[in-house]
């Protein structure tokens, strides 16, 4: 039992440190969970805990959907490449054991969790890659957990912080392949480095199998031979892991091919190098995009000694530096970011890989001081660390926090480490019991030194972040969130209609968070088929469609089932209504499918032949005051000044809509405003109601854009109130005796002898099969973007069933893995039995002899 506790404590202390730093940080912050600062930045707040609040309504059976298919979001979408990226890091699960009104806790435990695992991961791998003191590699562990990358890019993705775990998950099983044994454990631990997110064990991997080559190159004693056989095994161990999640790759490349293109991402280009050299000093956050590299102060001091430690062979020494410094380059350089990042571009920083160097900095340093460093090697590396300091000292990135942690604590740091290396110099002094508690001393200043410099790290760098407008906190499920989510309950009707959460919005995917079933819809996976059909039929969207929105007309909304949406209350801002309208129900029967006719290059026009009525009158506007604007083909150019006022002519009383989807401005009317934030094609308006047309028949509007603005020719449609509320009675008339959903199905009792066709108010994406009466399955088709079906001559049933692309070779790949998996545990089973009945001891593999590796004392 003791040699167990002995081996778990370096580990638990490594764990223990590093999250208790974190925690120490955020409680001073008065940051979430420990103030009421929220800590929900950017997509943690617009994407990851709604994902999270998903994932627990999944979990407690209180979804309309499953796994494979969302319909809550973008009126219907898939859903299984969305819980493979976002949800697989196994601490996500943490989320069913708390209240759904808590779902911010459980996400921040998913980045502790992960800090906590990755330290005491990074401690194992670090004695495997060198004997030694288990205290000193706990407190170089901690450095890699509260890493610059941690701070600036994974605490708001805590999908990414898996791949913090994974890089020393990775490290260990290479190095069971580098002494050739526990094949059948290694590849299990690939397997889950890439089930949890494969985006960032794919960096893990990579940078392991840079270090494994590196470690086989320095192993001179071992023949050729066995290094070769040590790379084989890696690369099986590796393919038959990889294949074992194939799942998580096929579902999600599928899903991805399918999406909606994002904005092009433009390379920043090299960043200049002393911005790049200043990331190594710990406590600060530039304004210009560089990698986030720092691994506190204690590190910084070891890898910077490590040149000068003349215990490590020269080519070691030299091998380890050139292996960082071209990582380091590659973060830079365009072909090898596109590597790194699967060969695209991210949006956002093209850094993410960074938190592979920072793993690379601590097994230098640990390295450096496994040997032992002289007090005139650690000296040589302070002034390394203060030329360093002194070069990079007008960088935007070095402030007055880094000078507290580099000058403060790297002076308390060399001097413990001194004292360390002083007393290890002189074994056999006098007076041993002075020695040990001077040994103590060090320790203990050691420890203080890493806890409270990666604490105030952690500190500095988020009140710095938290100051930049783009990353200001968002309050998820806030008392007006969840008194909104009350309301959509209340009203909740589905499947017979929808209850949507918009247009506000308390994240970019309300619908998650809060329940409904809206239109609004934000994910790398947001199908093109979706972004197209909603933002034809007058739908907004943002990201150039990667982040859908609700319809805002009073056609959209019946054409898609919505009888009920959330509104802006009376009392302004923080209050909400729920309003409610009469809709055409999700399914309805067709006789006859309309063909695209000319007049389809209009919205008005599109919404009608989805509706089967005519209600709109597309009245032509004329210019009427105020700059004159040019004509142009499509439309009308407005100049940049002033504002210009059209008229158009329409029945009085009827319903003024706004269709100008790139108009950046304000379009004001006597019974409305509109305000578009349009820029083709990133940034598309919804279709907007201005209100009544006068008593007079005529309507005059005026645009007031933000520079020079095109508004099209047909941008105003007059919506007959009376024909709307015909058309919804004619399709509700022909709606089905009982529609049922499933998770991701539905089934539908039709009126006997029903023909024609019946369109389902859902996007029509791949992966649907349907089948009429029983029948065979058959991809469905398309009537305007939504799903369609042929019912033949008379039906009186239908069924349809979502299957996401890409799984079944996925679960064949993961299939065959695991034979090969379960034969190679066979064959090593039956080899030790017979061993065992024979009496032969296994011969033990040779060990590729990397470094010497004395007997170390411990220092902790």
């Amino acid at each position: 039992m003791r040699p167990t506790i002995r081996r778990l404590a370096a580990p638990g202390l490594a764990a223990l440190l590093s999250m208790g730093a974190y925690c120490l940080a955020m409680a001073i912050l008065g940051s979430y969970p420990f103030g009421p600062r929220s800590r929900a930045v950017n997509d943690l707040g617009n994407q990851f805990i709604p994902f999270h609040a998903r994932l627990w309504d999944l979990l407690h059976g209180e979804s309309s959907g499953d796994l494979f298919f969302n319909w809550n979001s973008g009126y219907g979408v898939p859903f299984l490449a969305d819980f493979l990226t976002y949800l697989m890091n196994p601490f996500s699960w943490l989320v069913g054991l708390f209240p759904r009104d808590l779902v911010d806790f459980p996400v921040f435990l998913v980045t502790l969790l992960s800090v906590g695992l990755a330290t005491t991961l990074m401690t194992v791998f670090l004695g495997r890659l060198r004997a030694g003191s288990g205290g000193l590699r706990a407190l170089l562990s901690v450095g890699y957990g509260m890493c610059s990358w941690v701070l600036n890019d994974g605490h708001a993705d805590p999908m990414w912080m898996w791949g913090l775990v994974s890089l020393p998950l990775i490290g260990i099983a290479a190095d069971w392949c580098l002494h050739r044994r526990r094949w059948v454990a290694g590849t299990l631990l690939l397997a889950l480095s890439w089930a949890g997110n494969f985006y960032t064990a794919a960096m893990a991997t990579l940078a392991m199998a840079l270090v494994l080559a590196l470690r086989l190159l320095l192993a001179d004693k071992a023949p050729a031979r066995d290094r070769l056989r040590s790379l084989a095994r890696a690369a099986s161990m590796a393919l038959v892991g990889i294949a074992l999640a194939a799942p998580a790759m096929t579902v999600t490349l599928q899903a991805s091919k399918d999406s909606q293109p994002a904005p092009e991402a433009v390379f920043p280009g090299r960043p200049p190098l002393l911005d790049q050299l200043a990331q190594l000093l710990p406590g600060g956050r530039g304004d210009a995009p560089v990698p986030n590299i720092f691994i506190g102060v204690l590190g910084l001091l070891l890898v910077a000694a490590f040149p000068f430690v003349r215990a490590v062979p020269l080519k070691a020494r030299v091998g380890w530096y050139v292996l960082a410094a071209g990582v380091a380059v590659s973060f830079v350089w365009q072909p090898t970011i596109l590597l790194w990042h699967g060969f695209a571009l991210p949006n956002g920083s093209p850094y993410r890989a960074a938190f592979v160097l920072s793993g690379i900095f601590v097994m230098i340093a640990w390295l450096a001081l496994a040997h032992h460093p002289r007090v005139r090697e650690l000296a040589a590396g302070a002034g390394l660390v203060a030329l360093l300091a002194l070069l990079c000292r007008d960088r935007h990135s070095v402030g007055t926090s880094t000078w507290i942690l580099v000058a403060g604590g790297g002076a308390v740091a060399l001097a413990a480490l001194m004292i360390l290396s002083a007393l290890r110099a002189r074994p056999d002094a006098p007076r041993p019991r002075a020695g040990g508690a001077l040994r103590a001393v060090a320790a203990t200043a050691l420890t203080c030194t890493v806890l409270l410099g990666s604490a105030y790290s952690a500190f500095s760098v988020t009140a710095l972040r938290d100051k930049v407008a783009w990353f200001r906190p968002k309050t998820t499920l806030s008392e007006q969130a969840l008194a909104a989510r009350d309301g959509l309950t209340a009203r909740a009707d589905w499947p017979r209609s929808r209850t949507d959460p918009g247009p506000h919005e308390f994240a970019n995917n309300d619908p998650l968070l809060i329940g409904g079933e809206g239109g609004s819809y934000y994910s790398s996976y947001v199908p093109a088929a979706t972004a197209r059909t909603l933002h034809g039929l007058g739908g907004g969207w943002y990201i150039k469609g990667r982040h859908t929105l609700s319809f805002e007309d009073p056609v959209g909304r019946a054409l898609m089932g919505v009888s009920s949406s959330l509104a802006m209350g009376p009392n302004g801002p923080g209050s909400y209504t729920v309003r409610h309208w009469d809709a055409a129900p999700l399914l309805t029967v067709r006789q006859e499918l309309p063909p695209p006719g000319g007049s389809d290059d209009t919205v008005f026009a599109r919404q009608e032949r989805v509706l089967g009525g005519k209600v709109y009158e597309v009245p032509e506007l004329a210019p009427a005051a105020g700059p004159a604007p040019a004509r142009v083909p499509g439309g009308w150019l407005l100049p940049g000044t002033g504002g210009t006022t059209f008229t158009a002519r329409c029945a009085p009383g009827s319903t003024a809509v706004l269709h100008a989807p790139w108009f950046d401005g304000e379009a004001a009317a006597p019974g409305g405003t509109a305000t578009g934030v349009g820029r083709r094609d990133i940034t598309a308006n919804p279709a907007r109601t201005l209100g009544a047309v006068p008593a007079d028949g005529r309507l005059v509007v005026r645009f007031t854009g933000h520079g020079a603005q095109h508004v099209p020719e047909h941008a105003i449609g007059c919506l007959s109130p009376r024909k709307l509320d015909a058309a919804v009675a004619a399709l509700r008339a022909r709606g089905p005796l009982r529609l049922a959903t499933s998770g991701h199905g539905l089934t539908a009792a039709l009126p006997a002898g029903s023909s024609g066709s019946a369109v389902l108010a859902v996007p029509l994406v791949r992966g649907w099969s349907c089948a009429v009466d029983g029948g065979p399955s058959r991809a469905p088709g398309s009537f305007g973007g939504l799903l369609a079906v042929p019912l033949g001559s008379g039906a009186s049933r239908l069924s349809c069933a979502y299957t996401p692309p890409g799984l079944k070779p996925g679960l064949a790949a993961s299939g065959g893995a695991l034979l090969a998996l379960a034969a190679v545990a066979g064959v090593t089973a039956n080899r030790r039995r017979r061993d065992r009945r024979t009496g032969a001891a296994a011969p033990e593999p040779p060990s590729p002899a990397e470094l010497p590796k004395p007997d170390i004392p411990t220092y902790l």
